[in-house]
């Protein structure tokens, strides 16, 4: 019997009672946004959104951007105990990925939320279309550190093409 975490046989759907039964899947899983049945990703992205619009200004640069750089440090944990537990290493329902990452994306506008709509469109379209060294990492990378290591790159990109158009306008 095959037991990769891509095997079938071993692959699973999250439920809430899931989710509640190891505090690694209530992370991974977005604190429930992963369980929403239509495009999870982009719910997780939204939780990172709200985190920022709410956390940021309230916490300042330090000691939010340091919650962030835990908060992926315990997501590569969580990622990879629940896609173990999944039998999925990147199932889709694991979205504490995209929550860091767009919490990291919208950190770098705290005070406009027209920025933060625009670069929650990039982050979302990077992280589906998986373009260059997004992709390479998503295929190269595995376990929990390659499901939290494509969307901070995707993150990353995104910051990148910010900083250009704004340096050109």
């Amino acid at each position: 019997m095959d037991t990769s975490l891509t095997s079938t046989a071993l692959h699973r759907e999250p439920t809430l009672r899931f989710m509640l039964s190891h505090p690694a899947h209530t992370v991974s899983l977005g604190f429930g946004a992963g369980l929403v049945p239509v495009a999870p990703g982009t719910w997780g992205a939204l939780l990172g959104l709200f985190i920022a619009r709410w956390l940021q200004p309230a916490w300042g640069d330090t000691a939010y951007f340091t919650v962030l750089a835990g908060a992926f440090l315990i997501g590569i944990w969580a990622a990879q105990v629940t896609g173990e537990a999944l039998g999925k290493s990147d199932h889709s329902a694991i979205v504490w990925d995209e929550t860091v990452a767009m919490a990291l994306v919208a950190g770098m506008f705290p005070d406009s939320l027209r920025e933060q709509a625009i670069m929650f469109l990039v982050f979302r379209l990077f992280d589906i279309w998986k373009p260059g060294p997004i992709g390479w990492v998503d295929r190269r990378v595995k376990g929990g550190l390659g499901v939290m290591l494509d969307d901070l790159v995707a993150a990353c990109l995104g910051l990148f093409l910010a900083a250009v158009v704004i340096r050109l306008w």
